[in-house]
């Protein structure tokens, strides 16, 4: 397996200090919100693009990607129904593959529930057609440079939109780009009444990324959820993409979540088949 964590874990800390102790726990990657480099992509310039992907790399990593995609914009969104938001949108993701690639990076993660949340009077299925659009325009870029967005279903305490893994293969459907394919995230799963190792299994021929973590919201071996079936399943079905640590309740402390994740991660590894 491929451990990686997502950056937004360390917080305040110093991105040079972040990847020491990724690095020294044992994680390979590292995953970027890009709100803690700069609320806008645009305004984060080639020189300081560069300069954080050697920073990553000195350490024995590698940026892997993008997640929180659209948090603390302005202006953008997945799901309007006004021709020019979409527009906007599509750029400004265009813009984030850009950076993905020079962070060196394949994968974005199209979580942002804030902003694809259906506005009133728009279905789930318009607002799927509407993401389709938004998507689809992107996806040339996407293809430029060598990045594969991962529609990420969420669970209804997060959004409206997309809360099942089948509403995020539908939406990767209606794109109709091998640039655009489906995330799944334990926390997530965990919402639906289908196994998740289930979801994993039918779904696993879309899946270009993985969240770990636990339904309390902390990170794998915080609560009661077993990786080693979870494991199992990335194992039997040829999963050889990334597993990425991401958490949302910051109690334990970044020390403990960092070390004790992978710890948990490698010795649930440990007992696999």
């Amino acid at each position: 397996m491929k451990y990686a964590i997502c950056n937004e874990t360390f917080k305040d800390w110093p991105f040079e200090q972040a990847f020491a102790m990724a690095a020294e726990c044992g994680y390979t990657g590292i995953e970027f919100a890009p709100f803690t480099i700069n609320n806008d992509a645009h305004q984060i310039s080639a020189a300081q693009r560069s300069e954080i992907r050697a920073q990553v790399e000195s350490y024995g990593l590698q940026g892997i990607g993008l997640h929180w995609l659209l948090a603390f914009t302005e202006g953008y969104y997945l799901t309007s129904p006004d021709e020019a938001v979409r527009s906007r949108t599509s750029d400004y993701l265009a813009e984030l593959a850009r950076l993905c690639r020079d962070l060196g990076g394949t994968i974005l993660v199209l979580g942002s529930p804030q902003q694809r949340n259906l506005l009133p009077g728009i279905s789930h299925d318009q607002g799927s057609d509407l993401a389709a659009d938004v998507l689809r325009r992107a996806a040339p870029v996407f293809e430029e440079c060598g990045v594969t967005l991962a529609v990420e279903p969420l669970s209804p305490t997060e959004g409206d939109f997309l809360n099942t893994a089948a509403l995020g293969a539908e939406l990767v459907g209606k794109v109709e780009s091998e640039s655009v394919q489906l995330h799944l995230d334990v926390k997530a799963m965990s919402s639906q009444q289908e196994p998740i190792v289930e979801t994993i299994r039918d779904f696993h021929h879309l899946m270009a990324h993985f969240h770990a973590n636990d339904a309390n919201l902390r990170g794998p071996g915080m609560g009661d959820i077993d990786f080693v079936p979870i494991l199992q399943t990335l194992k039997d079905v040829g999963y050889d993409g990334w597993v990425s640590v991401e958490v949302f309740d910051y109690e334990p402390g970044v020390e403990s979540l960092c070390r004790d994740s992978i710890e948990y991660l490698k010795k649930c590894e440990a007992e696999l088949n």
